[in-house]
């Protein structure tokens, strides 16, 4: 007994017809039997945008009849636009998603419903999820009688290097909220013994930022795989990071972008604001006749397909996928020089973030595994 399951990073159409961001990738998608996604925009025609919301705009709801469409029916919301819309466009959100036929996880109307997981029983196997978020604007997260996310909130300290030097550069050092990390150790423990599979999305890392990972992010996946957990997914970051595997289960920190559309006006690519943000990947360079405003790093992402059964993840194989400026996410055939571009990418960025995990094409697509 087993399932075919695919994930992919983050979506947010903002389209007339929002499924068709999917027309390249729906039949590879959709010939798994279970697809996973992070939402990244509020389906609503409500709400007040939350004044600490940074860049955000209204989802049309016709973009869960695209997910599920396209074989994406196990959807993560939780994220740093969970509440970009306030309450009403958080509830009218997951509304929307369970009409659709969805099953969301990591948001909810008090704190136990967005640490709640989501349960899909296919092909014999059942498969538990669970979805947190590191990337918290104030307030976002849930709590016992207030809506929102659930939280795996980090710390931040900054060590100066050369104490008699000021100015110079700090040592970075982040750490898991400790209340956070047990609240979710706890929850994989109790759904581990309901299901066959478990299964972690982490909204976490630094975005725009090649390579890096963050401790707190290591130290999240790590814990959740050592209280049971059979893979962690990770997104947010907007490009791809490194893959690594812990005790032989692997976690993917960065799925990258995936069916995001971000137009660009001058106004916008003027503001101080994002200016600071370009400061991340100084090769981004505003193009305001693209529908997808992105560092070229971003352009390279992959979908995740593998094989679930009573084990745990079998036959990991990544599909490199090239986005280009219309947005639509389009599989890369090994031919094509992208191919070895991802390839290559994947390589430097594992190396730089002190990871061992080597890819070697297997026709179209890469697997991933520890040196022998």
């Amino acid at each position: 007994m087993s399932l075919r399951f695919v994930a992919v990073g983050d979506v947010a159409p903002d389209r007339d017809d929002p499924a068709s961001i999917f027309d390249a990738v729906r039949d590879r998608l959709t010939a798994s039997d279970l697809g996973y996604c992070q939402l990244e925009v509020n389906l609503t025609t409500r709400g007040t945008r939350m004044p600490q919301a940074r860049h955000t705009m209204r989802g049309k709801p016709e973009i869960a009849e695209a997910l599920v469409g396209a074989g994406l029916e196990v959807v993560s919301f939780a994220g740093n636009h969970t509440m970009d819309w306030g309450p009403e466009g958080m509830f009218d959100t997951l509304a929307n998603l369970e009409r659709a036929g969805a099953r969301q996880m990591g948001a909810g109307a008090t704190i136990a419903e967005a640490r709640a997981p989501v349960i899909v029983e296919r092909g014999g196997i059942t498969v538990g999820f669970l979805s947190v978020n590191s990337i918290l604007p104030a307030n976002y997260w849930a709590e016992e009688d207030k809506p929102g996310c659930a939280p795996m909130r980090g710390h931040t300290i900054y060590e100066q290097i050369e104490t008699d030097q000021p100015s110079t550069p700090a040592r970075i050092h982040t750490f898991p909220h400790r209340e956070d990390l047990a609240a979710l150790v706890a929850s994989i423990r109790d759904l581990r013994a309901q299901v066959d599979v478990v299964i972690l999305s982490h909204h976490a890392g630094i975005h725009f930022v090649p390579a890096v990972i963050p401790d707190y992010q290591r130290d999240v996946a790590h814990a959740a795989i050592d209280a049971g957990a059979d893979m962690v997914l990770g997104c947010h970051a907007h490009i791809l990071k490194g893959m690594e595997f812990y005790r032989g289960r692997p976690i993917i920190h960065s799925l990258a972008n995936f069916a995001l559309d971000l137009k660009m006006d001058a106004k916008h690519a003027a503001s101080k604001g994002f200016r600071e943000i370009q400061k991340l990947n100084p090769d981004w360079v505003p193009d305001l006749d693209s529908s997808y405003n992105f560092p070229p790093d971003s352009a390279m992402s992959m979908i995740v397909e593998c094989t679930l059964d009573r084990g745990g993840v079998q036959d990991l194989r990544l599909v490199p996928v090239w986005i280009g400026r219309d947005a639509v996410p389009r599989i890369v055939p090994p031919e094509e020089p992208r191919f070895d571009r991802i390839l290559a990418y994947l390589r430097q960025i594992t190396a730089e973030a002190g990871l061992d995990t080597l890819y070697t094409p297997e026709g179209d697509v890469l697997r991933a595994h520890t040196p022998a």
